[in-house]
């Protein structure tokens, strides 16, 4: 049972990619502010202090892709091609599929030059990380800490290097 229920979540999961972002025309769905998705298992505001250590809201982290960055818990983070501003053009169903990482306050960051960093109001009054700016984004079938199956989708999403650039090999 367990098994048919992964390969049913893994449909849905790949219906919705096709359906948000599966074409390289860069569609995002309409921008109406009526449903976004939020960031996965959101971390705790930026510079609070859990069991003495410091959790930082992206870090650089070692990948096959090279250096990449990551939030706190290591889930990899994406850019998307079509944001030409640190304004996120990703809403609705793509932002079921790429969902914005966000924060209350300000971001910070472990081996990435904090300068960097940057916010951006969203059209549902929460504030996205932007990195050299460019949003930020995870991808809904990362499940684990270290995925990048998010790499190339649609030739407009793909990871993000410490200085801020997309990884695009």
């Amino acid at each position: 049972m367990k098994g048919r229920f992964k390969v049913l979540a893994l449909v849905a999961v790949l219906a919705l990619l096709m359906a948000a972002c599966g074409d390289d025309t860069g569609s995002t769905g309409s921008s109406s502010p009526t449903e976004t998705a939020e960031s996965p298992e959101p971390s705790e505001s930026a510079g609070d202090e859990s069991e003495g250590e410091e959790e930082y809201t992206v870090e650089a982290a070692s990948s096959d892709l090279g250096e990449i960055v990551t939030d706190d818990s290591g889930r990899t983070l994406y850019v998307f091609m079509a944001d030409t501003s640190t304004e996120s053009t990703c809403y609705d169903d793509c932002a079921a599929t790429w969902p914005a990482l966000t924060v209350d306050g300000e971001p910070s960051a472990e081996g990435i030059d904090a300068s960097l960093l940057g916010t951006s109001a969203r059209n549902d009054g929460s504030t996205q990380v932007t990195l050299n700016g460019h949003p930020l984004y995870y991808f809904a079938s990362d499940t684990s800490p270290g995925d990048t199956n998010g790499q190339g989708v649609g030739g407009v999403w793909f990871v993000v290097s410490p200085a801020g650039e997309p990884i695009q090999s």
